[in-house]
């Protein structure tokens, strides 16, 4: 536990920032964060909880925290925000090809030898009958979620207020931040700002917002994921209509929406739900992953006075809890089994 009036600063606003932040106040700290007005890669994430549908084999480490960090989000981590920010319990995978297929098949084989087995079909469309026709292959993950991105980031910064959290202006340099005891850099593709040598990159992606219609076919009660001739795309229910996403390319920090990004993800979402074609197409950004070489995030400590939570890729939302477990066990001065040793990185 900290000694009474330790303080901590949090650089970065988005949901690992707040989800670090309450954290460390629910343990007893002086919390302040540091974050810009405007909206960051969180506001454009589609919000899966998906480590299942999202694994590939040679990345089993990546797997393993997605599903410890899955667990606490069943077990605890949704106290205290409001129930409505789960939009779907359980996700769908299909194929639209045959190519599409093996990959699926590939997945869920490599699932079940790390233990972690799905459940196969090979009758999609009983599942959900929105299905274009044709889809016959998938497979189910009965334990993931979804959930409404930026509902949950409202929610954790107004839980964070209510246990006294403070907030504060970004910063640009580390020298900036002379109230605090202990700094968390946690503002994702600006942490190689912060601490040169962080291996943190920007890779873009456009998402879009289908909103239904009165009229339309239903919103999906599951998170559809899909293989289209090798492209992958998601179909992420809200209460208003539908997240579609993701490209995935190097770009900068360009975040303007392509056009050719927003047609593929149009003719993708429609290749497998033809109904989506009738919903008002609402809203088309584009967000920037803080992406890592091997797409493992980067926690734990740098120094004896600064920790990082950054580089999480595509999968922010769904390790937060465990990043907000790994850095609180860092500042009792007892890492997670498995935690990453950054101390000594190059600066």
């Amino acid at each position: 536990m900290p000694r009474s009036g330790d303080t901590l600063a949090v650089i970065g606003g988005g949901v690992i920032g707040l989800a670090v932040a309450r954290r460390a106040a629910q343990d007893g700290w002086s919390v302040r964060v540091h974050r810009a007005e405007q909206p960051g890669a969180s506001w454009v994430a589609g919000g899966m909880l998906a480590p299942h549908s999202e694994g590939w084999p040679g990345e089993e480490r990546l797997l393993g925290l997605g599903l410890a960090s899955l667990e606490l989000w069943h077990s605890g981590f949704l106290d205290g925000l409001p129930p409505d920010v789960v939009t779907a319990r359980q996700s769908l995978v299909v194929a639209v090809d045959r190519a599409d297929a093996a990959d699926l098949k590939t997945v869920g084989e490599w699932l079940s030898a790390q233990g972690h087995p799905v459940t196969l079909t090979a009758s999609a469309r009983d599942v959900e009958p929105l299905l274009a026709q044709g889809i016959r292959h998938g497979f189910i993950a009965d334990t993931e979620l979804a959930v409404d991105n930026r509902a949950v980031v409202a929610a954790l910064a107004a839980h964070c207020e209510r246990l006294g959290v403070g907030w504060a202006p970004p910063v640009e340099n580390l020298s900036d931040v002379t109230a605090a005891d202990t700094v968390v850099i946690a503002n994702g593709i600006d942490a190689p700002a912060l601490w040169p040598g962080l291996p943190i990159r920007p890779v873009k992606g456009e998402v879009l917002r289908l909103r239904w219609r009165r009229g339309c076919m239903p919103v999906p009660q599951r998170v559809i994921r899909a293989r289209v001739h090798g492209r992958q795309v998601y179909l992420v229910p809200r209460a208003d209509g539908v997240v579609v996403g993701a490209t995935q390319y190097e770009h900068g920090r360009d975040t303007a929406p392509a056009v050719t990004g927003v047609r593929e993800l149009l003719d993708d979402a429609c290749a497998v739900m033809p109904a989506l074609g009738e919903y008002e197409l609402a809203e088309c950004a584009a967000g920037l992953r803080p992406m890592t070489t091997d797409n493992l995030p980067l926690v734990g400590r740098l120094d004896g006075r600064t920790l990082v939570a950054a580089g999480h890729g595509r999968s922010g939302f769904l390790l937060a809890p465990w990043t907000a477990e790994a850095i609180a066990a860092e500042l009792r001065g007892t890492p997670l089994p498995g935690a990453p040793v950054l101390e000594g990185m190059a600066r």
